[in-house]
């Protein structure tokens, strides 16, 4: 009852399913009601003509069938900075939502990396259900800042991580490849990425720094909520890396489509970094409107 509450409380306070909340409550009673007479996975709409592949235990992905787009500030910004040509890295993919909305809506190429095998294989079914396989690249690996091989947890959903040293894990561990990004990127030249990995972040952007470094990077989207303490590393540290390669943090309104630079990080949603801001504004003011959960963004 008390986590029925909160995603009801969620899905009520969220900046875009607020604007049409009897259509975001019929998708979850819909969902719900499906999923308690007879589990399984279920095509459901997303944005526009896209679609995702959803079962239960998806709690990450099955809130962006209530709410338009899970994240909105975040998502809303890859929608509007994306133009199709564009190459996109989405790394810690799970199931696509991302790279779904960077490839089916927005028309871009992208390189996706996903390194639970089971997660995977979803993460591949999505991107077959939407028809966009020759714009994805998809990449089984782990990222870190050399080349080995990692433990990590399986029966996490979204929060699937590197098991930390001293890390008590109650469920199945496998053993997965890691490489670092440059290598799996293997020339190819994003303009944005995102990144969330679950607290591994430090070393997954040392082994990035040629990425870091490109001129034609633009920007970034990255998760920093203090997982990292697992791991022995600080939010601040990744701060402090982004901004020696001269990113900058904001924020990004989608109804207005505009960005407000920030003091730091966020410590709860993601954060945007941009290094061209100027470049940025002028994608995200001239982009195309997206029709989300009833309303035109």
């Amino acid at each position: 009852m008390k986590t029925l509450f909160k995603i009801v409380k969620f899905i009520w306070q969220h900046p875009l399913a607020s604007r049409n909340r009897p259509l975001a409550f019929k998708r979850f009673l819909f969902w719900q009601i499906t999923q308690k007479i007879r589990p399984r996975p279920l095509s459901r709409p997303f944005v526009e003509d896209s679609i995702l592949i959803v079962e239960k235990g998806m709690n990450g992905a099955t809130g962006n069938i209530y709410t338009g787009l899970l994240e909105f500030e975040d998502m809303g910004f890859l929608l509007h900075v994306l133009r199709p040509g564009d190459a996109f890295a989405d790394i810690g993919a799970n199931v696509g939502v991302y790279t779904i909305l960077a490839a089916k809506n927005a028309g871009a190429n992208v390189v996706s990396f996903e390194p639970i095998p089971s997660t995977f294989q979803k993460l591949r079914r999505n991107v077959e259900a939407n028809k966009v396989t020759s714009l994805v690249e998809l990449k089984c690996y782990g990222v870190g800042e050399k080349a080995e091989t990692l433990r990590f947890t399986e029966a996490m959903d979204a929060v699937n991580h590197v098991v930390g040293k001293d890390e008590a894990i109650d469920g199945q561990v496998i053993e997965v490849p890691v490489r670092t990004i440059d290598e799996l990127l293997d020339g190819s030249q994003p303009v944005i990425f995102k990144i969330d990995v679950e607290g591994f972040e430090w070393p997954a952007l040392q082994g990035a720094r040629q990425l870091l470094a490109s001129n034609i990077l633009k920007g970034l989207i990255i998760e920093l909520n203090g997982s990292g303490g697992r791991y022995g590393f600080a939010d601040e540290q990744i701060h402090q890396l982004l901004l020696s390669f001269g990113f900058s943090p904001y924020a990004y309104d989608p109804f207005s489509r505009t960005l407000r630079q920030l003091p730091t990080f966020g410590t709860v949603n993601n954060t945007i970094y941009l290094k061209d801001q100027e470049w940025v504004t002028n994608r995200v003011q001239t982009a195309r409107k997206f029709n989300i959960l009833g309303e035109a963004v």
